[in-house]
């Protein structure tokens, strides 16, 4: 069965005036239950990541800081997270899970995480909510242990991934490749290995259009051992934060056009929920539509 990771303690509490849908990661579980498109028996629970891994990207001095509540204000202001205990938990939490979601990734062929996709996240500071960059310690380990010779990471999210492209700026093991709003946050921009950027207002046609020519090749050219894909739903036409108008049949489409890429070339596919700010019920839809395009595929080849 397609396996799929979650941690009921992703959800951390935030004061009810934050403007983070924290609450979308227990409430998409749910959602993903009660219609039956998984199942419990399918859900594997993450543990955190470990220290030793995580300074596989990150800092000492910065996670440190992070965990004890010793960040400057100006740190502080840059996540936009508060650095409550329930907050740091769920934060190793997730990184490990995306790392368990890589791991699954690689036995099963498709994966699917009900988190990740912190791509603003740098070595020694975080951004735009991002605390740690859980797609860069994933390839970042897996390369280390000998697991995977060459990464992919597909950032679909509609902000740039520059955290990522900052961590893998000199390491040709992991492509990054980032579709995004051109004129969207953040202000200064990261080199991906491949960046696509977008105008405002960019429709459903237009966007598969950009990255229906780029994916295919980047996959035969690459062949990968593991694409990371951040599915995030920001490019949708009713997000808060997005700038593009993308519809929810867009969505899916890119979501069974990207899974697919892989899955045809036997190439491993692990993915995360990235990035959407929107009334908590119809963000959770959207997050729920890479799920189902991951339930379709792994129907069709057998996973």
């Amino acid at each position: 069965m397609l396996p799929l990771v979650y941690h009921p303690l992703y959800s951390a509490p935030l004061p009810s005036s934050h403007r983070f849908p924290m609450a979308k990661f227990h409430l998409l579980h749910q959602l993903l239950l009660d219609r039956g498109t998984v199942q419990e028996q399918q859900i594997h629970r993450p543990v955190s990541i470990s220290r030793r891994d995580l300074e596989q990207v990150h800092e000492r001095q910065y996670h440190q800081a992070f965990c004890l509540g010793t960040l400057t204000r100006e740190q502080q202001r840059r996540i936009g997270l508060p650095a409550t205990r329930p907050l740091v938990q769920r934060t190793w939490l997730a990184v490990g899970g995306t790392l368990l979601t890589a791991r699954l990734a690689l036995e099963a062929g498709l994966a699917c995480h009900l988190a990740g996709g912190t791509h603003h996240a740098h070595p020694g500071f975080g951004s735009g909510f991002c605390i740690f960059n859980d797609c860069a310690v994933a390839a970042s380990v897996l390369l280390a242990q000998g697991m995977v010779r060459q990464v992919l990471v597909v950032d679909l999210d509609v902000h740039q991934g520059d955290g990522t492209a900052a961590c893998f700026a000199s390491d040709p093991r992991v492509f990054t490749l980032s579709v995004h709003a051109a004129s969207n946050f953040p202000l200064r921009k990261v080199c991906s290995d491949l960046d696509i950027p977008l105008d405002d207002h960019t429709t459903d046609h237009a966007y598969m259009e950009a990255i229906g020519d780029q994916l295919p090749e980047l996959l035969e050219r690459l062949q990968p051992d593991l694409v990371l894909y951040n599915a995030g739903v920001d490019p949708h036409q009713d997000d808060r934060l997005g700038r593009l108008k993308l519809t929810d049949l867009g969505l899916l489409q890119r979501d069974r056009l990207v899974i697919d890429a892989c899955l045809r070339r036997n190439i491993p596919i692990a993915t995360v929920i990235g990035g959407g700010y929107d009334e908590l019920m119809p963000l959770v839809e959207r997050h729920a539509l890479v799920f189902r395009a991951a339930v379709e595929q792994a129907r069709l080849y057998g996973i």
